[in-house]
Order: structure tokens, then C-alpha cells, then sequence
């Protein structure tokens, strides 16, 4: 009877060098992991990352794009975009969602809406069939569950364009025209109104419903259109 060879098990899985999906760009996205619950009474700043190919944000077809992929999605009940700001590679927005499934939809809902009009933006600018991933496969999220992180992050996204000077340029501009403080009533000074003509585009977010962004927020002061973020913070 001829010998019994041993049998040799090949094994797969498990930690490897260079195993996962690589990075996408220089920056990439946000770790894959379980996002923790969310309640309806806890509103959230999320930070949308553009790939490179889009290019700067900060222009008025990009703004155009957004604008009309937060109209999109303004009727959802159970998601509502409160606040939005544009910087040259990233979106700021402050919601509110119902739950973690809400806000899971209502995200995608809207970068998939301002994916198609920032492609179509594209492909008008350089006269040919924009198309393609626009945003990064992870966003940032930050959770508000007290009224000092409200008021802070309420004062970050509304005022982020001083953070990384967009503001030099147009000195002596107390607001963002890439934000949607313009009709935000939380301003420790008062704003020049803005006069509605048939060309104003102002973005028409959601009202906030929970107590942190009606009222809770304001036990720690009013905002400063000219309070400039602290650098160490993120982006």
C-alpha cells in the first residue's frame, strides 16, 4: 500500500500588507467601520470630499450644482439639509435625520444628485461628456450631542472660509457667499440683508427642528461673522 501524502491546507484572509481597497487620491476617504446609532435629537456635521479631477468648488457653476441638488432632496421628511458651506475641495453640511438609515439615504440621495450636476458642469466647461466618481467613498461625520458642540461647529461650517482664507480677497465681506448664513438668524452682529432680485440663488435649506439648532446651542453665545476657526481644527 503506497504512502497517504500529507495534506497541505492553504489559507486565505487575515491582516496582509497591502490587502484592502487602496487609497483613492493623495487624502483618502474615511476608515471603513460601523457608524454609531444616531437619535432624531442629535444633529450632524458631515464633510463631503471632492476626488481631484473636479477640480475647485468655489465657482458659481459648482455652487449652481449644489444648490440644486440640496432642492432635491428637500422634500424628505426624515432628512434635512439645516446649513451648507463650499470650500475649494469639500462640502460642509449640518443635518438632522431621523435615524442612521435616514441620514445613510439622505446623504447618498444628495451626492448623487450633485454628482450628475457637477458632472454635467464639467462637461459644459470643457465641451465634452463630463462622467465619473465626483465625490470620496467615505465622508466625515461628527455627531452634536451638546449644546457647545453645536454652537461650535454652527460657527466652523458658516464661517470655514475664513479658516482657510478665502476671505483675503474680498476684505471687509462679513459673510461667505458660498455659505448659507445669509439667512441665519444666529449672528452676533448684524449682516447687510440681501437684496432678493429674480437672479438671487440663495440655497433654501431646511429648517432645524431639534432643540440643539432652534435654541440649545445659543447658551454659548451668538456667532461672529468674523470669528475665524482655529486652524488646529479639521478641515
Amino acid at each position: 500500500m503506497g504512502k497517504q501524502l500529507p495534506l497541505v491546507m492553504r489559507t486565505w484572509g487575515g491582516k496582509r500588507p497591502g490587502a484592502g481597497r487602496p487609497a483613492r487620491g493623495a487624502r483618502p476617504s474615511q476608515r471603513h467601520k460601523a457608524r454609531p446609532a444616531l437619535s432624531r435629537h442629535h444633529p450632524v456635521h458631515v464633510t463631503l470630499r471632492v476626488v481631484e479631477r473636479v477640480g475647485r468648488l468655489r465657482r458659481l457653476d459648482m455652487w449652481r450644482a449644489l444648490r440644486r441638488a440640496v432642492i432635491c432632496v428637500l422634500e424628505r421628511g426624515s432628512f434635512r439639509i439645516v446649513h451648507l458651506s463650499i470650500q475649494g475641495t469639500h462640502v460642509h453640511l449640518i443635518c438632522e435625520a431621523d435615524d442612521e438609515r435616514a441620514l445613510g439615504r439622505g446623504l447618498q440621495a444628495f451626492q448623487i444628485s450633485a454628482a450628475k450636476r457637477i458632472n454635467a458642469a464639467l462637461g459644459k466647461r470643457i465641451r465634452r461628456r463630463a462622467r465619473g466618481q465626483v465625490f470620496a467613498d467615505r465622508y466625515h461625520r461628527e455627531t452634536l450631542t451638546t449644546p457647545r458642540q453645536c454652537r461650535n461647529a454652527l460657527a466652523y461650517v458658516l464661517n470655514n472660509w475664513r479658516k482657510h482664507r478665502e476671505d483675503a480677497p474680498r476684505t471687509g465681506a462679513p459673510l461667505d457667499r458660498f455659505a448659507t448664513g445669509w439667512h441665519w438668524d444666529g449672528w452676533s452682529e448684524s449682516v447687510p440683508p440681501v437684496r432678493l432680485t429674480p437672479e438671487t440663488e440663495l440655497i433654501p435649506v431646511a429648517f432645524p427642528t431639534c432643540w440643539l439648532l432652534t435654541s440649545g446651542w445659543r447658551r454659548h453665545g451668538l456667532v461672529s461673522p468674523w470669528e475665524r476657526p482655529g486652524s488646529a481644527a479639521r478641515t
